[in-house]
């Protein structure tokens, strides 16, 4: 444990006393206070929530390198097979400045409870917040806590904003996607979706589907200090591997192209989307990202993402043809060509 953990894993609000969160936990007062210092600044504790003030002051070198991002979670059920709100929302922010290549730093974390929210669980979500963050890398340094009345907050909502810095001069963005790149995914899709899917509606499978909720600074950091020439990087969220690619190659105007026999689906997810009639190119991750490299580096990265980072069913799963027309193809596993594009609507209820 960290000198700076807490260091009583058990809830230090009385439970006794007040087992749920009360509309006035949100008045300003005492009891407010009493929730945010027991429950936030004791799962989050450093010196710039210490200091108690409206905001952190914070050091970030060198100049001009500085990245900010901001996301909002309303995951449904809060608790999941792999994770939780609080975990998705500490990984999808941290991911989201990774992708810039940045070294995320900061994060910032607002909550809006639902009167009659158990307080239990809100610190069983704050201490996982805490491991999340400790495991990135950053640090909770600021935030808010709003109460709203019962049956109108959906449990818990949860919005973070981060901070980091870049600290190469690599441009990485859809921008430099160059023609003759090699496309690198770290790992097999559609686990995310399918575990919210299978935890929302009850379903249950021979093997338990995990969320891969993971953070993915370290892995842009093993790639970007061993040389590799990153040209761009996307997590795959929301829409998941189709939809990103699409994306990417209607931003740099790219044809891209991507062959089905080197995406990993692990069994379960499979048979689930089998079952339950869903493409899964297109259900959400939260521990995936693609990155765009040139060809002469795309084997040093992938033997980067297998050996050093411990992602065993990374592989490089496409190319970008040329910028001819912003097409997304893919070559299946009986030789077809077909073209992916993204979906009308959503394949999966709300996912994060």
């Amino acid at each position: 444990m960290k000198n700076n953990e807490p260091k009583n894993p058990s809830c230090p609000v009385p439970i006794s006393e007040y087992p749920r969160v009360l509309l006035a936990h949100g008045g300003g007062g005492r009891l407010m206070h009493r929730l945010i210092d027991k429950i936030f600044v004791e799962a989050f504790r450093n010196p710039h929530l210490e200091n108690r003030h409206d905001g952190a002051l914070l050091n970030i070198d060198p100049p001009g390198r500085a990245v900010m991002t901001t996301d909002s979670y309303v995951v449904h059920p809060l608790f999941f097979p792999g994770g939780n709100i609080g975990t998705l929302a500490v990984d999808g922010t941290v991911n989201d400045l990774a992708m810039c290549g940045a070294k995320p730093l900061y994060l910032s974390a607002g909550f809006i409870i639902e009167e009659g929210f158990e307080i239990a669980l809100l610190w069983e979500i704050a201490l996982s917040m805490r491991r999340e963050a400790d495991r990135a890398g950053v640090q909770i340094v600021t935030g808010d806590t709003k109460v709203v009345e019962r049956g109108k907050g959906h449990g818990l909502f949860i919005n973070t904003a981060g901070i980091g810095v870049r600290e190469h001069d690599l441009t990485i963005g859809p921008a430099s996607i160059a023609p003759g790149d090699s496309i690198l995914i770290n790992g097999d899709i559609g686990r995310h979706g399918i575990a919210i899917m299978a935890s929302r509606e009850g379903l249950s499978f021979e093997t338990e589907i995990e969320s891969d909720c993971a953070p993915l600074a370290y892995t842009v950091r093993e790639l970007l200090e061993a040389g590799v020439e990153l040209h761009c990087l996307r997590d795959l969220t929301r829409g998941g591997l189709g939809s990103a690619l699409v994306e990417l190659a209607e931003a740099s105007d790219s044809r891209i192209h991507i062959e089905e026999n080197k995406i990993s689906v692990i069994e379960p997810v499979r048979a689930a989307c089998e079952m339950l009639g869903y493409e899964p190119l297109y259900i959400a991750n939260e521990g995936r990202f693609v990155a765009f490299v040139p060809e002469k580096d795309a084997r040093t990265a992938r033997d980067i993402l297998i050996d050093r980072c411990g992602w065993p069913r990374a592989d490089i799963i496409g190319r970008v043809e040329n910028r001819e027309r912003a097409l997304v193809t893919m070559k299946n596993i009986i030789g077809a060509e077909r073209i992916i594009d993204m979906l009308s609507g959503e394949q999966l209820p709300r996912i994060c």
